[in-house]
């Protein structure tokens, strides 16, 4: 069984998965080997993803490999309509809409837990939240599962912390193919095309202040520079503060960045980051986005209790709120990630990296069961993704010498 909006829109959502599918050679050489092979035969992969049309290829991937899939979207902003009833076609059971509301959203992943997954795929640890929540009947069946961000590890680690995580977890974030790419590059790009298409404003010359200083941040501050803006960087780690220094930034407490900035991003994974104290200090028009994962970083609640009024903004994902001392901020995509609730997400080349990532993980855990706990990515998996892209780019390298080998080794 399927639920998603309307099924008509599913010829415009198989020109979507057509256009990605010719971009991620990566999961293409997977798809080939996977048709031959099927290594996920017999599985039932339960996935709770951004649900676009990346995403997609990822399940349409999973079930050439001979895995049941269900999918249902990360976020209740994150879903593309189209995109979704165009896997319902091509076999995939998808449980999502977009705008769910909690209650839709909640039930949605309860569908997808009703599969009774052997393997789980998340994004930002919702399935496992549930799995070790009201579906804990389910935890024998699970053999594995995989993470695909900073977020949802905290969530996860805190689990495994709590001696309560029930399987083992690849941390797919942590593969350096994952996020010293999609990360960085991914949320960079993403991000700011999500802002521009929604705000047309142009950030040459703009003050951009960027909360938050890991992968995620470095790509949104890096990308802003490129376009000419002046980026100022919160943080409270001092070593990302000291890098942001040495990078070129300019860094303040969000208290003194709340008075100067024009745009603000966060990147940090944590709440409260941006709250009543800092909008009594923004100028009129400043713009307010989130690229974490969830809706908490920007304290929007605070913003709807104390503005005087809200003011539409020049598309549904731009909502104005007029605060008390006389300034409108305009809040992007109800605080959610900016990038995917009101963007299409990272680039089909780096969610390739991801993806592939995210299968080969799988395919790992199946061929060589793990303890509970929190795993890394095999390396030689790393490693191959990162030599398969490579190889498809026509990029040769350099090999070390038998000599070399040994004086690295110490011999």
């Amino acid at each position: 069984m399927t639920t998603v909006r309307n099924p008509a829109l599913a010829e415009a959502g198989h020109r979507k998965l057509a256009w990605v599918r010719a971009r991620m050679p990566v999961v293409a050489a997977l798809r080939r080997r996977y048709a031959q092979e099927r290594p996920l035969a017999g599985q039932r992969v339960a996935m709770s993803l951004h649900l676009e049309a990346k995403t997609a290829i990822l399940a349409e991937l999973l079930r050439e490999g001979g895995a049941e899939v269900a999918v249902t979207s990360s976020n209740p902003l994150s879903t593309q309509d189209d995109v979704a009833a165009a896997l319902a076609e091509l076999g995939v059971a998808v449980y999502a809409w977009r705008g769910a509301t909690a209650d839709e959203y909640d039930a949605f992943h309860h569908q997808v837990l009703d599969l009774e997954p052997t393997l789980v795929v998340d994004d930002g640890g919702e399935l496992t939240a549930r799995l070790h929540g009201p579906r804990q009947s389910l935890l024998p069946t699970v053999r594995g599962g995989a993470e695909e961000t900073t977020t949802g590890l905290h969530r996860i680690r805190a689990l495994a912390r709590a001696g309560r995580l029930a399987y083992p977890v690849v941390a797919v974030n942590d593969a350096r193919m994952k996020h010293l790419f999609d990360n960085r590059y991914g949320t960079g790009q993403s991000t700011w095309e999500a802002i521009m298409r929604h705000t047309n404003l142009v950030l040459a010359g703009a003050v951009v202040v960027v909360a938050g200083y890991g992968w995620c941040g470095r790509g949104v501050a890096q990308r802003a520079r490129g376009l000419g803006a002046r980026v100022v960087v919160t943080e409270v780690d001092p070593v990302r503060a000291n890098e942001a220094v040495m990078d070129g930034f300019e860094v303040l407490p969000m208290l003194e960045a709340a008075v100067r900035g024009d745009f603000f991003v966060t990147a940090t994974g944590n709440r409260d980051v941006i709250t009543r104290q800092h909008f009594d200090r923004m100028h009129d028009g400043a713009i307010l986005a989130n690229a974490g994962h969830f809706d908490v970083e920007v304290d929007v609640r605070a913003l709807k209790a104390g503005a005087v009024a809200t003011v539409p903004g020049r598309t549904e994902a731009v909502v104005g709120y007029r605060w008390p001392t006389g300034a409108t901020l305009w809040l992007l995509a109800e605080g959610r990630l900016v990038n995917l609730a009101a963007g299409d997400g990272h680039p089909a080349e780096i969610m390739d990296l991801s993806f592939a990532l995210q299968a080969r993980s799988l395919e790992s855990l199946l061929q060589h069961p793990l303890p509970p706990g929190v795993h890394p990515v095999d390396p030689a998996v790393d490693r191959w993704v990162a030599e398969t892209r490579l190889e498809v780019l026509g990029i040769r390298l350099d090999q070390l010498s038998p000599d070399q080998e040994r004086y690295l080794a110490g011999n």
